[in-house]
């Protein structure tokens, strides 16, 4: 009897071409992270952190072609127990940036750029404070970025909160949990297309807009497919670890910063952006005027403009 794949590609969804190159960084440890490579291969590097949930093929088309035009070599860094990447449990979110450092090494990369997304902005906010990266980053970019929720720089309200109240139960169940959700997830993958639609019919107009677009459903479902067949505990230990002090303060940021925000983000509302970018030394905050969580997306290109002006 055949049996079908649940991780074929599911039906009904546009499909995006696949990025430059893909493989693995290997650490000193000898554990290893896995990444997508887009843009131009002689380009200056920059290292774009994808959001929750999210591996590393989340880098929008809009983004791919602003790579190729700008000259970028733009290196989507998947997070422990994403795809291609080892799972492994951080203590903080500065653990992150010990892990950047090497990748840096690897990339040859004396000066680099970093962007991140939603659940990727701390890790980004990292690279530019943990000091064996942070005197290569020539800049930081946020799209909609997670702030903290636990010590002296929170500012967390809403869903980003209760990553803090759950935080016990989050260290101490991380992979059943993420078995769990693997379980509840992976059956649904062949019916991706209508799962992805009906669920922008309940989220505001700005993300509706961006998940009804066809290269961002293509390029949503394409990360997703990758991330179900490595498990999902990134998506657990990125929820577990913005419910403790991120190892850093907001102060010791020491590049530039264009956080990028929408004034109708209901999953980090733009006051705590606010109130964060306002502990940041040198950082400006870009409305988004109409815009919810993921429009950030729709940013991909600007974000990339404003990296190759720093360098």
């Amino acid at each position: 009897m055949r049996r079908t794949d649940p991780m074929r590609h599911p039906f009904g969804v546009p499909r995006v071409d696949k990025p430059r190159a893909e493989g693995r960084f290997y650490l000193p440890d000898g554990r290893r992270l896995g990444f997508a490579e887009f843009g131009d291969p002689s380009g200056d590097p920059v290292l774009w952190f994808h959001g929750t949930p999210g591996g590393r093929r989340q880098f929008p088309l809009l983004g791919r072609r602003a790579a190729e035009r700008l000259g970028l070599r733009v290196v989507v860094l998947g997070r422990p127990g994403s795809g291609l990447s080892d799972p492994h449990p951080y203590e903080s979110v500065a653990d992150w940036a010990t892990d950047v450092a090497h990748v840096a090494d690897a990339l040859g990369a004396e000066r680099l750029g970093v962007v991140g997304l939603s659940g990727g902005g701390p890790y980004a906010l990292a690279c530019a404070a943990v000091p064996s990266v942070a005197d290569r980053v020539t800049a930081v970019a946020v799209l909609g970025g997670v702030v903290p929720s636990v010590g002296p720089d929170a500012q967390a309200t809403g869903a980003i909160e209760l990553a803090r109240t759950f935080a016990p139960l989050l260290s101490g169940l991380r992979r059943p949990l993420a078995a769990a959700l693997s379980a509840l997830v992976t059956p649904v993958i062949p019916f991706a297309h209508y799962a992805c639609q009906a669920y922008a019919a309940t989220t505001p107009e700005g993300d509706r807009r961006v998940l009804r677009d066809p290269e961002m459903e293509g390029m949503f479902i394409d990360d997703v497919v990758l991330v179900a067949k490595g498990g999902f505990q990134a998506v657990i230990d990125d929820a577990r670890l913005f419910g403790r002090d991120w190892g850093f303060r907001l102060a010791d940021v020491s590049a530039p910063v264009r956080w990028w925000h929408g004034d109708a983000d209901n999953i980090v509302p733009l006051r705590d952006a606010q109130a964060a970018v306002d502990l940041l030394p040198n950082a400006e905050l870009i409305l988004r005027a109409q815009e919810s969580h993921l429009g950030g997306f729709a940013t991909a290109d600007e974000v990339l403009a404003f990296i190759k002006s720093q360098f």
